[in-house]
């Protein structure tokens, strides 16, 4: 049935947020596969990537639980102020430019793109996120701590800002030496684009 419902959807060109909510359940989650394997996998291996968690991951390894809270602390702080060094430091990067640049090339239907390492702290990011610890979130607890080559399709959501219909889809990120997890990236997909 659920089959039936997405080949429906996405043959008639219906956008997600037609469907009703007792309807959409899961309904999202073949055609933002379909997108993530069709138009990111391809590029989670970029240097720019895997070097920017290396790099992170060496270090962030000694932190303990006190010190990245102080840094997620830190970083909501700063989302209120003018003085902004930690979020500068994350979105400034040149990761975070290519980032940005995906996010743009894709047009309309990737939201946001966020890069976390080991400990699941913010690498880089395509728009400034609320938080900068996400070791507490799905989107690094299904992935990273999840092993290689994983796949969350999160549940769709309503946006109330944009006033469109949403889903996070976050994959782990490995080292492409050794296979590895190293970091997992999230990508925000507007389901209204697909």
């Amino acid at each position: 049935m659920r089959r039936a419902i997405v080949s429906s959807v996405v043959g008639t060109g219906l956008w997600l947020s037609q469907i009703s909510p007792s309807m959409a359940g899961d309904v999202h989650v073949e055609p933002v596969t379909a997108y993530i394997e069709a138009n990111v996998r391809a590029w989670i291996e970029n240097p720019l990537i895997i070097a920017g968690l290396k790099k992170q991951n060496e270090v962030h390894a000694g932190l303990t639980p006190a010190e990245i809270d102080g840094l997620d602390a830190a970083w909501r702080a700063e989302i209120s102020s003018n003085v902004q060094p930690l979020i500068d430091s994350v979105i400034r990067s040149p990761l975070s430019k290519f980032l940005k640049d995906r996010q743009v090339a894709s047009s309309g239907v990737i939201t946001e793109i966020l890069v976390m390492d080991a400990r699941g702290l913010n690498v880089g990011e395509s728009e400034i996120s609320s938080d900068y610890w996400q070791g507490d979130e799905l989107k690094w607890q299904k992935t990273y701590l999840a092993g290689p080559t994983v796949l969350f399709v999160d549940k769709a959501e309503k946006d109330e800002s944009t006033q469109t219909l949403q889903s996070q889809a976050s994959l782990t990120v490995s080292d492409p030496q050794t296979g590895r997890p190293i970091g997992a990236i999230t990508i925000g997909i507007n389901l209204d684009a697909l």
